[in-house]
């Protein structure tokens, strides 16, 4: 009788591993099936490639393949429209650069004083080359296309953005790096790009990036750039060195010109309408107390080229409690952004430019007299300035 149980126990167990061992093989038959079809392509959206580069050099950083979205997008500000792409993809070859400015040692300070020939030389000196002014943009941006190396707003004390340029030891704003890894990109010197400046002037002058200025919020951005002589050598201009092959693209900017100001005098009735309709509502409100608004003056202001303004004057109700000012709008393919409302008082307003195109004025006046208001263009926002009393507007 226990003989006859110990067989039956025996017997249970054997057919307990069997299973456990066709299980295993199913699945490994399963998963081997699986690995297959990824091979062949059959579900590669699940499967993990892995990137591979060449060996990086000592010092350099790797710049993966990927798009750049070169320059700044029209509705994006800050943006110089006559100077950066708007928002382009551009592909990219991978690359490598350095991570600070030549000779490229942390804590050392960049050499300087160097034109962009002696420049060239010294990075072909060690087996390298300059870097394009769109290498140079993507490997600021990194691969999400930040505004800025650290991100999409604008901080200034990371860089320390919004002073005077000046050499300062590599590596010292420690957190002044691109998701890259590129370190003092901004903050410190300006950098010579092998790139000419491509934006439609007939001078020979090259392209520089980096830097810092009083405008830190424009000049801290990837896309911003300068221009200047290649045989330029100044104390706060350096570079760093690229290797690798070159990729050939370059910026692409048409240069669109015009009259500075300019008055419509057979305003399009239909574009009008679509003006008065763009009021910012607490205008809109306040208009409405008066009477109608109507358009009554149109303006083109191009304070740069590639910026096309309009500049739309009109009243609701009537002498002498009329209200009156005028739209700043952008027209960008089409569509009409305002930009800022600017008030004239009970007067018909009267737009003027006086020397810089950036600037004009806008004048009216109230019970109290007459006055006149400053606009200015800045880089893509308008500031409007207290009104100066007392003047007269013809």
């Amino acid at each position: 009788m226990i003989e006859g149980r110990r067989a039956t126990g025996l017997l249970h167990w054997v057919l307990v591993v069997s299973f456990l061992s066709a299980l295993a093989c199913t699945r490994k038959q399963e998963e081997d099936s699986e690995a297959s079809e990824l091979d062949a392509g059959l579900d590669t959206k699940t499967a993990v490639l892995p990137s591979s580069h060449p060996p990086v050099p000592r010092g350099m950083v790797w710049i993966e393949p990927g798009a750049l979205i070169a320059g700044t997008p029209p509705a994006s500000v800050p943006r110089k429209a006559d100077q950066e792409m708007a928002g382009e993809q551009v592909v990219l070859d991978g690359f490598f650069i350095d991570q600070f400015a030549f000779p490229n040692e942390e804590g050392a300070i960049p050499r300087t004083t160097l034109t962009r020939a002696e420049a060239q030389k010294a990075c072909e000196k060690r087996g390298k080359r300059l870097c394009t002014e769109l290498e140079w943009e993507r490997a600021c941006k990194g691969p999400t296309n930040s505004t800025y190396e650290y991100g999409n707003r604008y901080q200034p004390s990371i860089c320390k953005t919004g002073a005077p340029s000046r050499a300062l030891p590599s590596g010292y704003q420690f957190s002044c790096r691109s998701e890259f890894d590129v370190h003092d990109m901004h903050g410190a010197i300006w950098e010579w790009t092998a790139s000419d400046w491509g934006r439609g002037s007939k001078q020979v002058l090259a392209s520089v990036r980096g830097g810092n200025g009083p405008d830190g919020d424009v000049v801290g951005r990837c896309a911003n750039a300068r221009s200047v002589p290649p045989s330029t050598a100044e104390p706060n201009l350096g570079f760093r060195c690229c290797s690798g092959a070159r990729n050939t693209q370059e910026v692409n900017l048409s240069v669109v010109d015009g009259p500075p100001l300019r008055l419509i005098n057979m305003p399009d009735k239909k574009l009008m309408r679509a003006m008065e309709g763009k009021l910012p509502e607490s205008v809109a409100s306040d208009m409405k107390q008066r009477g109608v608004f109507r358009m009554v003056r149109l303006w083109e202001w191009r304070p740069i080229a590639n910026e096309d303004l309009l500049v739309v004057g009109g009243c609701a109700g009537a002498p002498p409690r009329r209200e009156c000012g005028v739209l700043v709008v952008r027209r960008t393919l089409g569509k009409l952004d305002v930009l800022d409302w600017v008030g004239s008082g009970h007067f018909i307003p009267t737009v003027k430019l006086e020397h810089e195109p950036r600037k004009v004025w806008i004048y009216g006046g109230d019970r109290t007299s007459h006055y006149r208001k400053g606009v200015v263009f800045d880089w893509g926002r308008v500031v409007v300035e207290p009104p100066m009393r007392n003047v007269k507007g013809g």
